[in-house]
C-alpha cells in the first residue's frame, strides 16, 4: 500500500519539482522583469478576486439555506449548482459564449448599459465564476453544516432575531471554513483556462499567456512564466492549509 501510495505521490511531485529545475535563476528573474507577463499575473489575480467576491456575495447565503433549510427542489439546486464541475471547461466556455455574447438576449442587455463579455474584461471574470463557483458553496455549505444548531436555537431564545443569529453567532463560527472555501475558488480561478480561452482570448490571462508563448514561441519562453504562476498558486495552497481548521488538516 505505501508502495503503491509512493507512485502517486512521485507522479504528482514530479512534474513540478521538474518544472522547478529546469528554470535557471536568470530566465527565472527575466519572468520578473517580464512586463507583459507581470501585468498578464495582474489581470489574472485582480479577476479571480473579482470573481470570488462575486461568487460570495451570492453563494453564501444560498449555501446557508441548503446546509439549515430542507425545502421542495434543494437536491437539485445542489446538483445544479455542483454542474460546473464535471462540464469540459471548453464546452463552459462555448456556452457561456452562447449566453453573454452580443447577440444573445443577455448579452445584449448587459451591452446597453456598457457591459460585454466576449473579448473583454467581465468575460474573464463570468468564466472564472462559473468554474469556481461550486468550490465555494459547496465548502461554504459544509461549514455551516458544522456550527452546532443549538447555538443558533439559544441566541434565538435570548431574543436575537434570525439575521442577528447568523451574523454574530453563525457566520464567525463558519468563517473560517467559508475563507477556506474562498481561497481554494480563487485559486481554481486563478489556474482557469479552457473556458477563458475560448470566451476572452485577448486581454491575456496568465494561462492563456504561458499557452500562446508555448505555441508560438516553444517550451524555452513558457517555463519561466509556468514557474512564476506556480510560485503563486503555492503560496495560496499554502494558505488554504493555513485556513483549514486543524482537524480537517
Amino acid at each position: 500500500m505505501a508502495a503503491l501510495g509512493a507512485l502517486l505521490v512521485v507522479f504528482i511531485v514530479g512534474p513540478l519539482l521538474r518544472l522547478m529545475f529546469l528554470a535557471t535563476p536568470a530566465s527565472f528573474g527575466e519572468a520578473l522583469r517580464d512586463r507583459e507577463l507581470l501585468a498578464s499575473i495582474a489581470l489574472t489575480l485582480g479577476t479571480a478576486t473579482a470573481a470570488t467576491l462575486i461568487g460570495a456575495l451570492l453563494g453564501v447565503p444560498l449555501a446557508y439555506l441548503l446546509a439549515r433549510r430542507s425545502f421542495r427542489g434543494r437536491r437539485f439546486i445542489e446538483a445544479v449548482v455542483e454542474l460546473p464541475v464535471v462540464i469540459p471547461h471548453p464546452v463552459a466556455g462555448i456556452a457561456l459564449l452562447l449566453f453573454l455574447g452580443r447577440n444573445s438576449t443577455v448579452g445584449g442587455v448587459f451591452a446597453k448599459f456598457g457591459i460585454e463579455f466576449v473579448s473583454h474584461i467581465p468575460g474573464i471574470v463570468a468564466a472564472m465564476l462559473f468554474v469556481s463557483v461550486p468550490i465555494l458553496v459547496s465548502g461554504a455549505r459544509e461549514a455551516f453544516r458544522a456550527v452546532d444548531p443549538r447555538l443558533e436555537r439559544v441566541a434565538r431564545t435570548l431574543g436575537d432575531p434570525p439575521a442577528i443569529v447568523f451574523r454574530r453567532v453563525t457566520l464567525p463560527l463558519a468563517g473560517r471554513g467559508i475563507l477556506a472555501a474562498a481561497v481554494l475558488a480563487w485559486a481554481r480561478a486563478v489556474s482557469e483556462f479552457g473556458a477563458i480561452v475560448i470566451l476572452t482570448y485577448n486581454p491575456q490571462v496568465a494561462s492563456v499567456l504561458i499557452y500562446d508563448r508555448f505555441t508560438t514561441l516553444g517550451l524555452s519562453a513558457a517555463v519561466p512564466a509556468a514557474l512564476l504562476l506556480l510560485t503563486v498558486a503555492l503560496g495560496v495552497f499554502a494558505l488554504v492549509r493555513v485556513l483549514q481548521p486543524a482537524e480537517r488538516r
